[in-house]
């Protein structure tokens, strides 16, 4: 197995490079290797030999160059924060961890509160836990609460949420999709860059890996 040598202004680091993304074994750990494009707020990942909850994931194209993903990683174990660039085609270690699925009931200040959907039994968990998942949490949303040694330590969202369309400027009735876009705010506070034809009220579909607009729902 060849190894791939990874650089950023944060580390450089030597991961093993998989023949093929999937699923394998790591002595107690049951990982999955996915490209960087595919991380999401609330992943747990194994990074230098550690367990990370991806907090933040931006997508970025700086002019000429390469594209790539930044992330922001919490070490779990000594709850360090911080910021690591990743190559789109770079493997990425998943942690295949114990998953409820659970219903997103409420926020009450810093505190977001779940319920399990089997035994209805609640728990509620902190922005610090999970990150920029909340950007996509609405009432009655199912995910998945991700324990590892018994802990919530994140949650796994759906790939597309439906989010409604607070605040943007006014749409234009002859507009269609095109390359220009707005800035459009949702109810959760996360701003997206949609189409000039979108109004307030309207409700959009959004990729949780990017925050990207991807259609009206």
């Amino acid at each position: 197995m060849r190894g791939l040598a990874v650089c950023s202004a944060v580390s450089c680091r030597k991961t093993q490079t998989p023949s093929t993304f999937g699923i394998f074994e790591e002595k107690s750990l049951k990982l999955m290797a996915i490209p960087a494009t595919q991380m999401r707020p609330g992943m747990i990942i194994k990074h230098n030999n550690d367990l990370h909850l991806v907090f933040t994931v931006e997508h970025r194209t700086p002019g000429n160059l390469r594209a790539f993903i930044q992330a922001k990683l919490r070490n779990i174990r000594t709850g360090a924060m911080f910021v690591e660039r990743f190559r789109s085609g770079d493997p990425i270690d998943r942690v295949t961890v114990d998953e409820i699925p659970m219903e997103f009931l409420y926020q009450d200040g810093d505190s977001y509160h779940f319920m399990n959907m089997e035994n209805y039994e609640q728990l509620h968990l902190t922005k610090d836990t999970l990150g920029d998942s909340v950007d996509y949490l609405t009432p009655n949303l199912q995910i998945k609460v991700e324990f590892y040694d018994g802990k919530a330590v994140g949650i796994e969202l759906p790939q597309t949420v439906e989010l409604t369309v607070v605040e943007t400027e006014p749409g234009l009735k002859s507009a269609t999709a095109s390359s220009v876009t707005k800035p459009a705010k949702t109810e959760t506070g996360l701003v997206v860059q949609v189409p000039p034809f979108i109004n307030e009220g309207e409700k959009i579909r959004v990729d949780t890996a990017e925050g990207a607009y991807l259609s009206r729902a």
